[in-house]
């Protein structure tokens, strides 16, 4: 006699759950994230399970066709789902390769001997940066490990202060009579000064004001040259100072800057595709290849991007080199860290109808043309669901028009195993970078501005000004953005009444929606959280000057004519902070600090353990100071995600509330 025994379809759904879990466990312990071919068939899976999630959408889940507005809003919602995810499969592809060329540069330092080493211009930009921003790019470009380089500020604010300070040190300055063309018209002018000396440099290097280059940023770069065809290497951008939602939430020492899986996972995946792209800032360019494309283009306010397509259109590659060389300073407030995104949205849709877009008539590659169409996709399609994510569970609280018609078990049978899959995925390969309420956030916090920017700058591309960043300025008060945040505080509000009354109203409780009304329950708690998380953000915290890298170490201070070994921490530009020793405040010391030499200090704080000092350097035991700060050492930002961390960081974030 035999027995079948039966699987209901709610069984049939977790046991997929449970089979994409296990895997999720086991496999980390079998593959390589750095192995090719075990990524290509990591992505491939997870490609799969997002056509077979969009197919369900859209074969199982939407409103019958008709002139209703569950069709109008069910299709609606389903067309800017379908076109995210396209966009996200395109990066998928793209991730499913990765390079690195470390072994490579190793091979080829000094490649240009017996012959003299290259000459190399390196050229800091700057507009309205103050001294304390400056003097540290400036300090770190002059201490290069590379014996021919010249460095030159190019000012467009035209102060005079700078120009003295650039003679002081012995640095190049140059102005011009007006700022037209921006960034990348500052940058033309010196290349056309540059052009014009009797011997012209073969390499120049970009740096942002705030950018310090590490003493072997020219020399590692430069190795990659010995590839005529190598035009320009982009090298990442790595922060010592954390991004706003790093600050604000208090995960500054748990959860890596915005930045990071771009530089650290995303540009080495599209250089094993031939399509990293300079990103301006902390990049070295051939001289005769910028000079054979014209310059920087001036038609895109994201110039750099644009330079990669110019000079691949003429032949000259760009690669990158994925090794920490520069660092700088990320946005420090929430408003600045949204103009900054929104400018990138607006210049990419400027080259998406230009003369270099995907489909304009120009000598670019199929995969350049892929290349730009995938990061104007992200910019138009990203943002913009994750607003409709927000806003479209109101209409079933609020209109009882559901969205999305499906039971519990096939969105555990469809979405679980896709969801599962793709995070598994993402943070395999990037060591945990993708968590899922925090990376909601960050998009949201630019989504409004950065939609508007990608829909503008698609119907209009031209007569768009250039926003400067603003970086520096007194960051020692609490601050609420609240042109940022009303938005936010009004979607809570109405995505928290509007569950309220689902759940105590008759009228509005919409009981014969069945599995349909749990499915918008979950998704609205899970809303409310992330919007809880965005208003969070918007209380920008105060800040105080400290260093990822920096770490504890034993100094010799000298007392009264008595020598003492105590800990020094938090050592900045002008002070550091004492333990082991109690200290008066008003006391007067010395104190030697390793690389910078012996000074004297004096108490301006009295602590538990020690004190606060403030040192008085001579010029250049300060230069050395910021070179042992920004100039030396290796990784200065958080590179991987400590969940535990995030955990305990979140909730001391809310205790300090």
């Amino acid at each position: 006699m035999s027995v079948w025994y039966h699987v209901s379809e709610a069984q049939s759904a977790y046991a997929a759950i449970f089979l994409a879990m296990g895997l999720v466990l086991l496999l980390p312990a079998l593959l390589d994230p750095r192995n090719n071919v075990h990524r290509g068939l990591l992505f491939a899976i997870a490609i799969g399970l997002s056509l077979r999630y969009i197919w369900w959408r859209g074969s199982e889940t939407l409103a019958p066709a008709g002139l209703t507005w569950d069709c109008l809003f069910s299709w609606s919602f389903f067309i800017l789902e379908a076109a995210a995810l396209m966009s996200s499969i395109s990066s998928l592809v793209i991730l499913g390769r990765t390079r690195s060329r470390t072994a490579e540069v190793d091979q080829h330092q000094s490649w240009w001997e017996p012959a003299a080493a290259p000459r190399v211009a390196i050229l800091i930009a700057t507009y309205n940066e103050e001294l304390s921003v400056l003097e540290r790019t400036i300090v770190g470009a002059v201490a290069s490990d590379h014996p021919n380089c010249e460095v030159l500020v190019l000012d467009d604010g035209r102060r005079d202060w700078l120009r003295d300070y650039c003679e002081d040190r012995g640095t190049r300055y140059l102005r011009r009579p007006d700022n037209k063309g921006s960034k990348a018209g500052n940058i033309n002018h010196a290349l056309g000064v540059l052009a014009a000396d009797p011997a012209p440099p073969e390499f120049v290097a970009v740096l942002d004001a705030d950018f310090v280059p590490h003493r072997d940023f020219i020399p590692r770069a430069l190795a990659l040259f010995h590839d005529s065809k190598v035009g320009l290497v982009q090298t990442p951008q790595h922060f010592f100072n954390p991004d706003p939602i790093q600050h604000n939430l208090g995960l500054s020492r748990s959860y890596p800057d915005e930045q990071r899986f771009f530089f650290d996972h995303l540009q080495p995946s599209r250089d094993a595709w031939g399509i990293a792209f300079c990103c301006g800032t902390s990049s070295v360019i051939r001289w005769d290849a910028v000079q054979a494309a014209g310059g920087f283009p001036t038609d895109s306010i994201t110039e750099d991007f644009m330079l990669t397509l110019a000079l691949q259109e003429i032949g000259f590659r760009t690669v990158y080199l994925n090794e920490p060389l520069t660092e700088g300073l990320a946005p420090e407030g929430l408003k600045e860290y949204v103009t900054q995104r929104a400018r990138w949205c607006l210049g990419l849709m400027q080259i998406a109808r230009g003369r270099l877009g995907p489909l304009a008539k120009n000598r670019l590659r199929l995969r350049d043309r892929w290349s730009v169409m995938d990061s104007v996709f992200y910019w138009l399609t990203t943002f913009s669901f994750r607003l409709a994510a927000m806003t479209f569970p109101l209409l079933f609280w609020f209109f009882n028009i559901a969205v999305v018609d499906a039971s519990v078990s096939d969105v555990i049978r469809y979405f679980g195993p896709y969801i599962i899959w793709v995070l598994f995925v993402l943070n395999f390969i990037s060591s945990g970078m993708v968590v899922p309420i925090v990376n909601d956030v960050g998009q949201l916090l630019g989504a409004i501005p950065i939609t508007r920017a990608a829909v503008v700058g698609l119907i209009k591309p031209k007569g768009h000004p250039f926003s400067v960043t603003a970086k520096g300025g007194d960051r020692t008060k609490v601050v609420v953005q609240w042109r940022l945040m009303i938005p936010f505080a009004v979607l809570a509000a109405l995505t928290f009444a509007g569950l309220l009354i689902g759940i105590f109203s008759d009228h509005f409780a919409h009981n014969d929606a069945g599995d349909g009304k749990v499915i918008i329950l979950f998704w609205t708690l899970y809303n409310l959280v992330v919007l809880g998380v965005t208003l969070a953000v918007c209380v920008e915290l105060p800040r105080i000057e400290k260093h990822f890298a920096d770490q504890p170490e034993r100094v010799v201070i000298s007392v009264g004519g008595a020598l003492r070994r105590v800990w020094m921490t938090d050592l900045t530009q002008q002070s550091a902070r004492i333990r082991g020793l109690a200290l008066d405040a008003g006391h007067r010391l010395e104190i030697k600090i390793r690389g910078v030499g012996v000074m004297p200090a004096t108490v301006i704080e009295s602590t538990a353990d020690g004190g606060v000092l403030s040192l008085s350097m001579q010029p250049d035991q300060y230069d050395a100071l910021l070179r042992r700060l920004y100039a030396e050492g290796s990784v200065p930002s958080i590179t991987s995600t400590r969940m535990s961390g995030i955990l305990s960081d979140g909730i001391s974030r809310l205790i300090r509330r």
